[in-house]
């Protein structure tokens, strides 16, 4: 509803396995789906620029595709993402288990409550970004219980000295703890809308030039 009422058109899907959709999840799947409604927006959103915004465990499924897109020369017009961990081993590390709390991300419990699955997923923010070119807006709050803090701005660190990133904006924008958007209520900023404004004028200028 933030990002409608700025004048953005928002496309969001249930990766299979969640939501309304069919089948199980896997790191590679849902990063195929991604990739396959980001072909289907491209089709059909013409001149018009295409951002990626992931949030949570889906800044993996964002980082995952973005890496791939910027690798076949169809990067972005700019990816942002919200409370974004490193990768899954160190958020594994970090996540608040016998907290019982109504914030957890439900994918989060669905992939480390599962040893199984959780060896085979990597969703290495950390690594992917090496390989990314376009512009970066990480949204972070600093009383986050489910990603913490650090993580995020661990992974702007990287981003930030990247060579991949030598010709784009990297931004990180903190939440401070008194504002209580811990881990999913950054959209309630009064500050979001300038801080998107400001971010993609920038990006979309560089785009173009």
């Amino acid at each position: 509803q933030v990002l409608s009422s700025l004048g953005y058109h928002v496309v969001t899907f249930d990766y299979r396995g969640w939501g309304d959709s069919i089948g199980s999840p896997s790191e590679r799947g849902m990063t195929y789906d991604a990739l396959h409604v980001f072909d289907w927006i491209k089709a059909r959103s013409g001149d018009n620029p295409v951002y990626i915004w992931g949030h949570s465990l889906g800044t993996g499924v964002a980082t995952n595709l973005v890496r791939r897109l910027c690798e076949r020369e169809t990067p972005p017009d700019a990816l942002i993402l919200e409370s974004p961990f490193t990768n899954i081993r160190e958020e594994a590390r970090s996540h608040p288990f016998s907290v019982a709390s109504t914030e957890y991300f439900p994918g989060f419990d669905w992939f480390f409550l599962d040893p199984i699955t959780t060896s085979g997923i990597k969703f290495a923010n950390d690594e992917n970004v090496k390989y990314i070119s376009c512009s970066l807006l990480i949204l972070h709050a600093e009383d986050d219980p489910v990603v913490p803090f650090h993580l995020g701005k661990k992974l702007y660190n990287i981003a930030a000295t990247s060579r991949s990133f030598r010709d784009y904006k990297v931004q990180f924008v903190p939440f401070h703890t008194e504002l209580g958007y811990r881990h999913k209520y950054i959209y309630r900023s009064p500050e979001l809308p300038r801080i998107l404004r400001e971010f993609l004028g920038k990006s979309e200028h560089e785009h173009h030039h």
